[in-house]
């Protein structure tokens, strides 16, 4: 998958020539890593090409690939081959995720646990060790040795022929010196007498050339294979949500043309024609209603457990599922234009990029499996010199090799990230990467617009005054009814504040800058601007008290005259979102400063502000004020992250630490963003934010499992007290809690609502 690069001139070369050279990014998948060693040497050999950066995630077995455009993909492949793996581009919208579980080796560790559980069992019960039993122990090893063992001989020998050494190496030395110890030992040492017995000990065992240690030769390879197993089910899960995610998408669409309607695969539906949903049905793609009223249930795309209401004139998105009425829909983008498509688009580059916790820990993984070599070499050599004996010092040698773990500190980082891009996908939070979770866990200031942001971006009827004499909601529908001809946003809130059905209105009448009027059941209405009434603009008392209020928080106000006379004051203005207080009280209970920055006048934004509770508004606030304001916010010290929704937003969601944009807003805002609030909502960013603070704990746990793990469990094979079955065990369990530690972020769920409370109840 090849695609124009995100930033020209990245690539590894400095010169005039290279740093106006094209790049593009290319994922390739690769085959045959097994820890985090072999992530390191898959990025060195691409990182050897000119020009080439290369990022290997080994969750999800992809590496992506930042390059000229003039080098071939095949020159990529060729260099991950040279290092011992496999290699192929991946197609364009594949899906980033652990692979679904091998027939193969399942079969592989269904054989091996049949041969090597007798001959553990018996090795660690004397009462069981019959006459002859080391020799049917024997044959039952050689074969786990031989065949079971066969993929760890393989890849380390490929390891070596390309100078490097992975975990296979260590489980492949592991393997094969405890048989050759115990064949020894049974062909020359005196362990193949026939009524022999051995104790088992969890340590190395202080005898002579008469131990064997078949227990080991087989367990290893058992326990490997089995943590392996289970560590690629547990993978696969991480990354259940993203494969969720593409199969949303509908396989066949009911297209609707000259009067008939015929059912096509989707890749025939194309912008402009119309199609069907039934109830049941998934919408295929984007889209406007024309037709039908339904409810649409939008929990996979965006976490809404409520399903939406839809009508003529409303935008669908793809792959929701209609749960009510039949509708008739005009497609409005298809393929990757789609909602749908770039939700999955974006979860797949947060999966594919690299922490910086990630990044180090790959680091020291380049180096671990050459240390523990050298680590074994010195205890073998350490136990000979003490006169310890050859059967003690390669037990302790081959314990230290098999313990030791790199693949937790491999999986550590890429896990927890797969299952949080995952689990924020499913409540509605897109990251664009790694890093993102990072800068949002640092974030300590919040600046917010207010239009579309805090507000729904729409003006509605917010309060209403009637004149003395006058009935307030018999004006209302009086004033609707005239502006029901009217296209002005002022007149969309006044018809849909009244009750339904309007009377008609005739002599209609709009001047513009003034107002409207019009005869409704013979009463000559009017709707015009406060100073523009019949009267001169002088307005009785109560109706003056209504307009300073109404002016005081910035909303707009017309007045509605009946027969020429004053008859009410209607106020109207943007209104907060319903979720609004809970998200900012509760991101100041998170310790996060807010701070309201917009392009609206100062009343209207005072308002707001001391509704919700913050303190520091800065109104009439052009886009570079905006982008100022984080300036000087960041020159203090300050980590900003900046929420928006439009176009005039994007200067300050570049300029800030993170920006974030609502899913309802621009494409302009979304692109200048690095997190997504998909369901335009920002109560979604507490959500966000206690996600990302619960993920880099979650790093940071297993980081600190995977480095204390070895710093405690290698001393201890070097001392010889522990016994190389145990260690293969130990190093397999430590895998699995990793894996299983990120994989909680999968059933993670944001603290619920809390209930009672009148402000906590808007």
């Amino acid at each position: 998958m090849s695609r124009p690069a995100a930033a020209p001139g990245a690539g590894a070369g400095t010169g005039a020539e290279e740093t106006t050279t094209e790049l593009v990014t290319t994922d390739l998948a690769v085959g045959g890593m097994t820890c985090a060693a072999c992530v390191s040497r898959v990025e060195k050999k691409l990182a050897r090409l000119d020009g080439v950066r290369a990022g290997v995630n080994l969750a999800t077995g992809r590496a992506r690939v930042l390059h000229p455009a003039d080098l071939p993909v095949a020159r990529l492949v060729a260099a991950v081959e040279g290092a011992g793996y496999t290699a192929e581009p991946v197609t364009e919208g594949a899906v980033v995720a652990a692979a679904a579980e091998d027939p193969v080796e399942r079969l592989l560790l269904l054989m091996v646990a049949v041969h090597a559980v007798p001959v553990i069992v018996v090795s660690m019960v004397p009462a069981l060790q019959v006459r002859g039993w080391q020799w049917s122990c024997f044959a039952l090893a050689a074969y786990v040795v031989t065949i079971g063992s066969a993929v760890f001989h393989q890849r380390a020998w490929r390891a070596l022929r390309h100078g490097t050494a992975t975990m296979d190496t260590l489980v492949s030395l592991g393997v094969l010196a405890s048989f050759g110890w115990s064949a020894y030992a049974l062909l020359f040492g005196g362990a193949g007498a026939l009524g022999m017995r051995m104790p088992f000990t969890l340590g190395a065992t202080p005898g002579g050339g008469a131990e064997i240690y078949l227990e080991a030769a087989v367990g290893v390879p058992l326990f490997v294979l089995c943590g392996r197993y289970l560590e690629g089910r547990a993978r696969a899960r991480t990354g259940s949500a993203l494969r969720a995610l593409a199969e949303l998408g509908a396989k066949e669409v009911c297209l609707r043309e000259d009067g008939g309607e015929r059912l096509v695969p989707i890749e025939q539906l194309l912008p402009g024609r119309e199609f069907v949903v039934r109830p049941g049905e998934k919408v295929a793609t984007d889209g406007v209603v024309v037709e039908g009223g339904s409810a649409l249930d939008l929990s996979l795309l965006t976490g809404e457990s409520v399903p939406v209401e839809v009508g003529p004139g409303e935008r669908v998105a793809g792959g929701t599922i209609n749960v009510g009425g039949t509708l008739l829909v005009r497609a409005t983008a298809v393929g990757a234009d789609t909602q749908l498509a770039r939700i999955t688009a974006l979860v797949t580059e947060a999966q594919a990029g690299k922490a910086r916790a990630q990044r180090l820990a790959d680091r020291v993984a380049g180096v671990f499996v050459p240390v523990v070599l050298g680590i074994a070499v010195c205890v073998l050599g350490f136990w000979l010199g003490t006169g310890a004996g050859s059967a003690r010092a390669l037990t302790a040698a081959v314990a230290v090799l098999v313990v030791a773990c790199p693949c937790a500190l491999g999986l550590a980082t890429p896990t927890a990230l797969l299952a949080a891009t995952g689990r924020g996908a499913e409540l509605g939070v897109l990251v664009r990467g790694p890093e993102v979770l990072e800068s949002l866990r640092r974030i300590d200031t919040v600046v917010l617009d207010k239009t579309g942001t805090l507000t729904a971006g729409r003006m509605t009827l917010a309060a209403s005054t009637a004149a003395d004499g006058f009935d307030r909601a018999e004006v209302l529908r009086l004033a609707a009814a005239v502006e029901q001809r009217s296209e002005h946003p002022l007149a969309r809130a006044l018809t849909a504040a009244a009750p339904q059905p309007l009377p008609a209105v005739t002599d209609f009448r709009a001047t513009p800058g003034l107002g409207v009027a019009g005869t409704v059941e013979g009463r000559r209405v009017a709707v015009v601007r406060p100073d523009a009434g019949a009267d001169g603009g002088v307005l009785p008392a109560k109706l003056r008290e209504a307009l300073a209020q109404a002016e005081a928080v910035g909303r707009t106000a017309v007045v509605v005259e009946v027969d020429g006379r004053a008859a009410a004051l209607l106020a109207v203005g943007d209104t907060l979102r319903s979720g609004s207080y809970r998200a900012v009280h509760r991101l100041r209970g998170m310790g996060l400063t807010t701070v309201l920055a917009t392009g609206d006048r100062a009343g209207a934004a005072r308002a707001v502000a001391e509704e919700l509770g913050i303190s520091e508004v800065h109104a009439s606030a052009s886009p570079e004020r905006k982008a100022e304001l984080v300036g000087e916010l960041r020159a203090v010290g300050r980590s900003v992250a900046v929420v928006g929704d439009g176009v005039n937003d994007t200067v300050a969601l570049a300029a800030a630490d993170l920006g974030i944009a609502l899913g309802s807003g621009t494409d302009a805002a979304i692109g200048a963003a690095g997190l997504t609030l998909v369901r335009g909502d920002i109560e979604s960013l507490v959500t966000a934010v206690r996600l990302a603070r619960r993920t880099l704990a979650t790093i940071r746990a297993n980081l600190v499992w995977a480095f204390g793990y070895n710093a405690v469990l290698i001393p201890l094979a070097a001392a010889g007290l522990l016994n190389p079955m145990i260690a293969a065990l130990a190093m397999s369990v430590s895998s699995l809690l990793v894996v299983a530690n990120s994989l909680r972020l999968r059933t993670w769920q944001p603290a619920r609502r809390r209930q009672g409370g009148a402000r906590f109840g808007r």
